[in-house]
């Protein structure tokens, strides 16, 4: 067989691997674990961190402030030296709608060593436990929840012995390019981290969404959360580990009524969601970057290009396995797009939103080696050092 054949079957037995032994990564059935209504209802503080999110708490803040929770439930907004008045629009937000009580607490500027929003975090966490709730509930300034999302959390996590309970917000996918890229955020993210293996008792692989996590008080007490993790860019990634480090049982699936409501209508909305991390996650290693471009390269790009080349050279094994390749990975990929409710047709385009991400994740090792670092909401941390749990 020509070189270019061995290509294209490599890339085929590589998703075959995928589709069969990475967790099924594909499948979108993990949602809220089976759940029944405690005989007591424990106390839950919210924690809200805010930075600069007055666009965002008009359509967040109120779906938490309605809150139906039959125990006593409070809300902590943490307003991270906002400069467009987010602390005060979310007073003004909670006596106009009412519902939960809210606090808004401003920490002033980070401490050394904390980045991005842990350092709100750490203030939120503190003022919450002073209050003794049996749950802290930790989530972003631009989710939104239906009315019985804190209900439904507790309940799972009350019913399955979890000590965290995270669901992956759906985010939103209104543009072009939101469509392109966001519903392969999920699928990457899942492939990286199966759920199912996040899920077994007693499982290695640890991972949580930032922007809806339900976190027992105990847990994050044993966990040393935030302390423990101050330093990590990744902070979903590594509060999970830490809660599982540390003796807690942690469960991740997709969220049904919970939403991220912040746009992301550019590409360059979306290059800089994902470069600010990429380069994070693969612990700031460049034999780790080679190889993460080597693979993305042979599993998402040879199929394309080998079926073309196959089809043009008259070389049939390479345009079979090529074409085979690329109908498994576009197979493994409409899950994914059904659960964001669109077209099945833009699964053959996977490959070229897999060169995205490639370039994207450059991008971020070229940003960490020009000092910039990571970035979070106009802060830049340069250069940081991996968390110890990272």
């Amino acid at each position: 067989m020509s070189a270019v054949a061995w290509i294209a079957v490599g890339s085929l037995v590589a998703w075959v691997w995928l589709l069969l032994g990475q967790g099924f990564f594909w499948r979108t059935d993990q949602r809220l674990p089976s759940r029944a209504a405690p005989a007591q209802w424990p106390s839950v503080a919210i924690v809200v961190p805010a930075r600069d999110e007055a666009d965002m708490l008009p359509m967040s803040l109120p779906s938490l402030l309605a809150q139906d929770y039959p125990g006593h439930a409070e809300i902590i907004l943490v307003d991270d030296c906002s400069k467009d008045g987010t602390g005060a629009l979310a007073r003004e937000l909670s006596v106009r709608c009412g519902g939960l009580p809210v606090t808004v607490v401003s920490p002033g500027e980070p401490g050394p060593g904390w980045t991005g929003k842990l350092w709100a975090l750490r203030h939120g966490i503190a003022l919450a436990r002073s209050r003794e709730p049996e749950y802290l509930l930790l989530t972003d300034a631009d989710i939104a929840h239906e009315p019985d999302s804190l209900r439904e959390l507790v309940a799972a996590a009350g019913s399955g012995g979890f000590d965290l309970v995270s669901q992956m917000a759906r985010l939103r996918v209104e543009s072009v390019w939101e469509r392109l890229v966001v519903p392969a955020f999920v699928y990457f993210f899942s492939q990286l981290y199966p759920f199912r293996w996040v899920n077994r008792a007693g499982a290695r692989t640890a991972a949580a969404a930032g922007g809806c996590v339900l976190l027992r008080t105990e847990a994050a007490v044993r966990a040393r959360v935030p302390e423990s993790i101050r330093q990590a860019v990744i902070d979903d990634v590594s509060l999970a580990r830490a809660v599982q480090g540390s003796g807690g049982r942690i469960w991740l699936g997709l969220a049904e009524r919970v939403d991220s409501v912040r746009p992301y209508p550019r590409l360059a909305d979306l290059w800089r969601m994902v470069s600010r991390s990429a380069y994070a996650q693969l612990r700031h290693h460049p034999l780790v970057l080679l190889g993460t471009v080597l693979g993305l390269a042979v599993i998402y790009l040879a199929p394309p290009v080998t079926l073309v080349a196959g089809l043009s050279a008259g070389d049939a094994p390479a345009a079979w396995a090529g074409g085979a390749a690329w109908a498994v990975m576009a197979g493994t990929y409409m899950p994914v797009l059904g659960y964001y409710r669109q077209s099945l047709w833009l699964a053959p385009l996977l490959p070229f939103t897999a060169l995205l991400y490639l370039l994207m994740t450059v991008d971020s090792a070229v940003q960490h080696y020009r000092g910039r670092g990571a970035a979070w909401k106009g802060r830049t941390y340069a250069r940081p050092e991996a968390a110890p749990d990272q």
